[in-house]
C-alpha cells in the first residue's frame, strides 16, 4: 500500500491536504465551507464518507475553519491539541467525536501513522505533522516562524515535503501591509520566507527527497517563480521540479 497526498488548496484564504495509505486516509485541517471542501474532495475522486477524520494544526480560520461542522455533519473524527480545542472553544468539554493529543504524541489512523511536532507560531498550541506508512514519510509545514532544532529533526529524511514558502522578504518590505503586519508575518511567530524554507531545507538530510512542493504562498508577498527558485537552489535541482500549492487548485495526487 503506497503513501500518497494531495492539496485540496493552500493559502490565506483556506487549507486542506489529504493523506492516504491504502484506505485510511485523512484530512490535515478544513479552512474551507462544507460545500467547497465536498466540491475540492471530488476533484480528488474523493467524496467526506471516504476520509477517517481531521487532523487540525491550529485554532486560526483559513485552517480550522469549518472542520468541527464538517466532521459533525459526516460522522468523522476530529483531533487537535488541548490548546487548540481551548482556543476553539474555551472551557466547553469536547465532544466525543473530538480527540484532544499532545504536542508531541504519535497515534495511528488505521494503517497510516501520524506524528504531531510543535511549531512557533502566533497560536494557542500548534502543531504540525509527519505521515508515515512505516517505510515512507511525508512531512508538512505550513504555519511556523521560523525553523527550530526540533522541527529539524523531526523533518530529517522525509521521502517527501510540504514546505511553507509564505513570502518574500523584499515584496513584503515592499507591500501595501501595515507596518505591525509585515512585523507579525515576519517574526518569530509569524510565517516562513522563501529563503527561511531554503535554509531549513540546508538544514535536512535530503538525500531520501522525491517530492518537494511549496505552500501557503502569499498572494500578495510571493510568487511561484520566487518560491520555486529558492527551494531549488538550496537542493541543486531544477526549478521544475519544485511544485507549488496553489490557493484554488491545491495539487493532485502524489505517490511514495
Amino acid at each position: 500500500m503506497a503513501l500518497r497526498f494531495a492539496s485540496l488548496g493552500s493559502g490565506s484564504r483556506g487549507n486542506g491536504l489529504v493523506v492516504e495509505v491504502g484506505a485510511s486516509r485523512i484530512l490535515l485541517d478544513c479552512g474551507f465551507t462544507p460545500r467547497d471542501c465536498e466540491r475540492r474532495l471530488a476533484r480528488l475522486g474523493l467524496v467526506p464518507a471516504d476520509l477517517a477524520g481531521i487532523v487540525v494544526t491550529h485554532e486560526h480560520d483559513d485552517h480550522v475553519g469549518d472542520a468541527l461542522p464538517f466532521a459533525g455533519r459526516h460522522g468523522l473524527r476530529v483531533w487537535m491539541t488541548h490548546g487548540t480545542w481551548r482556543a476553539v472553544a474555551s472551557d466547553t468539554p469536547p465532544p466525543e467525536h473530538v480527540s484532544l493529543i499532545g504536542s508531541h504524541d504519535a497515534f495511528a489512523v488505521g494503517d497510516l501513522h501520524v506524528l504531531p511536532f510543535p511549531v512557533p507560531h502566533d497560536a494557542r498550541e500548534p502543531v504540525q505533522f509527519v505521515f508515515s506508512d512505516g517505510a515512507s514519510r511525508v512531512g508538512v509545514l505550513t504555519d511556523i516562524g521560523a525553523p527550530t532544532r526540533h522541527v529539524a529533526e523531526t523533518l530529517a529524511c522525509c521521502d517527501a515535503l510540504v514546505l511553507e514558502c509564505n513570502h518574500d522578504r523584499e515584496m513584503l518590505a515592499r507591500g501595501p501591509y501595515p507596518s505591525w503586519l509585515k512585523q507579525r508575518i515576519g517574526g518569530p511567530f509569524g510565517h516562513l520566507a522563501n529563503d527561511a524554507a531554503a535554509a531549513l531545507l540546508g538544514m535536512l538530510d535530503t538525500r531520501r527527497l522525491r517530492h518537494v512542493v511549496a505552500a501557503h504562498l502569499s498572494d500578495s508577498n510571493n510568487t511561484p517563480d520566487l518560491a520555486r527558485g529558492a527551494l531549488a537552489e538550496a537542493l541543486g535541482c531544477a526549478d521544475e521540479w519544485i511544485g507549488v500549492a496553489s490557493q484554488e487548485a491545491g495539487f493532485d495526487w502524489r505517490s511514495l
